[in-house]
């Protein structure tokens, strides 16, 4: 998580972090990539946590999805029911600002 909140900050910085606590890793700098305050860098841990909870609904989303692809094919009638899941299913992103709401996301049922 800390490489990926200092790439938030720069994402062309050049970083090797020994350790996995903020508070007492190792943060070597290269390339003159200016040093982030570990403060600062902490300060993005929760945007972090809201990007990977977002990459994890979206990851469970389009396996749904893709479990009905075949729905959509040219060759086949969509039902309304079918069609309904699948416009909820690609909606169910939208308005999530927290962990907490993408953590607490209720699929809806496929008919």
């Amino acid at each position: 998580m800390i490489i990926e909140a200092i790439l938030k900050i720069n994402s062309n910085a050049k970083v090797v972090v020994k350790g996995d606590d903020i508070n007492t890793c190792e943060i070597d700098w290269h390339e003159g990539t200016t040093p982030i305050p570990k403060a600062d860098i902490e300060a993005q841990f929760p945007a972090v946590e809201l990007d990977n909870a977002m990459a994890d609904l979206r990851t469970k989303r389009n396996r749904l999805l893709q479990d009905t692809d075949f729905h959509a094919l040219s060759d086949n009638t969509m039902s309304a029911e079918m069609t309904t899941y699948r416009q909820e299913l690609r909606d169910i992103t939208e308005g999530i600002t927290t962990v907490e709401q993408a953590n607490a996301v209720v699929f809806p049922t496929k008919p």
